[in-house]
């Protein structure tokens, strides 16, 4: 297996190209052949950004390959998470997206970015500790140690506001991490913003068909946060992922191939 940096087609599809080109390159050199031996070879590629027809399309053509199936990167982690079975996962990193199978048929909602969606996303949760912080200095809701520890961090309310305009959602999403501890010692507005997003998987699981007894994945680096928060019938339904993301890239790439050699 061969490792190289991310790849966000949508935010900067020319690096996102070049970085592809590298890990094939690299994934050639360490398979001790020229990058003219992967060209007639199946390959899947499930990538961040990959939003649309249009642009899966346009990523397959920039590729040095000649059987390539572009899709996002949400059929991946599902069917690492779960392999064939029935089942959803609710993902939660920097940002967050939700995916259920039922009988081989997949149905994917999220993944739309921080501008637009991210819903219980580590940017979220981070941009929420932030909001009641606010909130706080307003006299809307009562001080906890977690808001007078943020407004302590950025020295004034205008600190808090010009640190959100200028910072990216990962280093907003990095505050995540701050809120889990305050909320795993009873910290009021920690245990509000994780709450709060337990209420929107509760709610999105719904919508997207999961009922009591099937099995739900929460992956990301925040999704176990959620635990605790959820409602009984989620939170008895939880199961470990089977694998990563890059394992059920794998599977797709081979169920692929499978199709193309009929």
């Amino acid at each position: 297996m061969v490792e190289v940096g991310s790849a966000n087609i949508s935010t900067d599809f020319d690096a996102a190209i070049a970085e592809i080109a590298t890990g094939l390159a690299a994934l050639a050199k360490a398979a001790g052949t020229g990058i003219a031996s992967l060209l007639g070879l199946f390959a899947y590629a499930g990538l961040a950004g990959a939003i649309d027809a249009a642009i899966a399309a346009r990523v397959a053509a920039a590729l040095p390959l000649r059987r390539v199936r572009v899709e996002d990167d949400r059929p991946s982690a599902l069917r690492g998470a779960l392999g064939s079975r029935d089942g959803a996962i609710a993902h939660f990193g920097t940002g967050s997206f939700f995916a259920i199978q039922v009988g081989g048929r997949m149905r994917l909602a999220g993944g739309w970015g921080s501008r637009l969606g991210d819903e219980g996303s580590a940017f979220w949760v981070g941009r929420s500790a932030l909001s009641a912080t606010l909130e706080m200095v307003d006299g809307l809701i009562a001080p906890s140690d977690l808001t007078r520890d943020l407004l302590e961090r950025f020295v004034s309310a205008g600190g808090i506001v010009a640190y959100a305009a200028r910072a990216t959602p990962a280093e907003i999403g990095a505050i995540a991490r701050t809120v889990t501890e305050a909320a795993s010692m009873g910290d009021a507005a920690g245990r509000a913003i994780l709450g709060s997003g337990a209420d929107y998987i509760a709610r999105v699981a719904d919508r997207m068909g999961w009922v009591p007894g099937m099995a739900l994945c929460l992956t990301g680096g925040l999704g176990p946060a959620y635990r605790d928060y959820l409602p009984t019938a989620l939170s008895g339904a939880l199961v470990a992922p089977m694998a990563a993301p890059i394992e059920g890239a794998v599977d797709l790439a081979r169920a692929f191939a499978a199709e193309g050699a009929r």
